[in-house]
């Protein structure tokens, strides 16, 4: 009997150091610890996600104590009661703000509190309970409901505005097709004002090709012509008032050859290539290019097609119309000029060469055919010449019979 009375005593004993051990280590992670805590309860309106027992209590980002205790209010359902053990003389007072802080992306939420006023009343109990401690409205909502609501607030603006936003769409669609419709007209519009403000393309550009004056010109004339001939510059649609190689790959369609642009905008160029011509066969002395006071014809043109056409066979064409007035604006001739040339390949050069060919044909029949409709013309009557003034006598001449009113010297 004895011997089993000591090992009754003996694990007694065992079980009180047990008990004793887990007493202790309770108190101390919840409430004693090496320092004394103080008990605060915490009012949050709404949730709490993340916020669990044991969670840490920062005091401006210091921890000071943790969450002992989480319950809901029973007189108030939608309100959250969390019991905090803070260490002693933490300066908590009645204006301290009180929130959730959550962890990085992944971690745990804590209680944050934000210290107030060194003036501020500490924060007292009633009647036996720990103080109270009110949060923030909206303390206790985390950074994903945050971004749901700021999402719900973007749906309904969307919401409100579906009809203005769709008409937006819509026109900067339409504004779109527009663009890409006259896609060629802008690049004329942007390579004029380069060539405007000096700029262009340097040694490792875009190659330009210039046109050739016409080669097979007639024989000179044997005298030097009694007309006078006015060369202005030809006029023409937009989408040739440029100095981009166009290629027509289908009737009324047109795209730009992008290795490769000619030495000016195509009306400038037919202008100078054209007087070259004629001064090359002998005109020197008839054709100029703007009036400049003397009366004269003008030969008029107007460029209708200037392009390769790719549809079939590669082949250049060059239309316009010329027609020759006088001085008083009427037409005496007219001619549509239409001329081809084929490519001999696809190439930018075999293109450019299709071109050359193409415009120094024509060039050669626009010369001949200008010179006989002017050989045939009449005169025209020479512009009217200015009055001249009467000479003064010099001052030191004495007065004549012809003018006593002179005064002496």
């Amino acid at each position: 009997m004895e011997t089993r009375a000591r090992y009754a005593l003996i694990g007694l004993f065992m079980l009180a150091v047990i008990l004793a051990s887990f007493a202790f280590v309770y108190w101390l992670e919840n409430k004693g610890g090496f320092t004394q805590r103080e008990t605060y309860q915490v009012h949050f309106d709404g949730t709490v996600s993340g916020l669990l027992v044991g969670s840490a209590v920062l005091f401006n980002g210091i921890r000071v104590g943790e969450v002992t205790q989480l319950a809901l209010n029973p007189d108030a359902p939608q309100q959250v009661v969390a019991t905090i053990a803070v260490v002693r003389n933490t300066p908590i007072r009645s204006d301290t703000q009180v929130g959730i802080e959550t962890q990085g992306l992944t971690g745990g939420a804590a209680v944050t509190l934000r210290g107030g006023s060194g003036a501020t009343p500490p924060v007292l109990g009633e009647g036996g309970s720990p103080p109270t401690l009110i949060a923030q409205p909206g303390a206790s909502q985390d950074w994903t409901q945050a971004a749901r609501d700021a999402f719900q607030r973007v749906d309904h603006v969307l919401a409100q505005n579906a009809q203005v936003l769709n008409q937006a769409i819509t026109n900067i669609e339409t504004f779109t097709d527009a663009l890409a419709r006259n896609s060629d007209k802008v690049d004329g519009i942007l390579a004029g004002l380069e060539r405007m403000t000096g700029g262009g393309t340097g040694a490792g550009g875009v190659p330009v090709f210039d046109l050739a004056p016409a080669t097979d010109l007639p024989p000179p004339p044997a005298e030097t012509p009694s007309w006078q001939l006015i060369i202005p510059e030809p006029t023409t649609v937009m989408g040739f008032n440029t100095d981009r190689i166009l290629l027509q790959p289908a009737e009324g369609e047109s795209k730009q050859l992008q290795d490769a642009r000619l030495s000016d905008n195509l009306p400038v160029l037919f202008q100078a290539k054209l007087i070259q011509s004629f001064e090359n066969a002998g005109y020197a002395q008839a054709v100029t290019r703007t009036q400049e006071g003397l009366g004269g014809y003008r030969l008029l043109i107007d460029i209708r097609r200037f392009h390769l056409s790719t549809a079939t066979e590669s082949e250049a064409e060059i239309e316009f119309m010329a027609k020759i007035v006088d001085g008083d604006g009427k037409i005496i001739a007219a001619k549509l000029f239409q001329v081809t040339a084929p490519a001999n390949g696809t190439d930018t050069q075999a293109y450019v060469s299709a071109l050359d060919e193409a415009f120094g044909k024509v060039q050669t029949e626009l010369l001949q055919w200008s010179a006989a409709t002017l050989d045939a013309a009449p005169p025209l009557p020479a512009p009217p010449a200015a009055e001249a003034l009467p000479d003064e006598p010099p001052a030191d001449e004495p007065p004549s019979a012809d003018n006593p009113d002179q005064p002496m010297p």
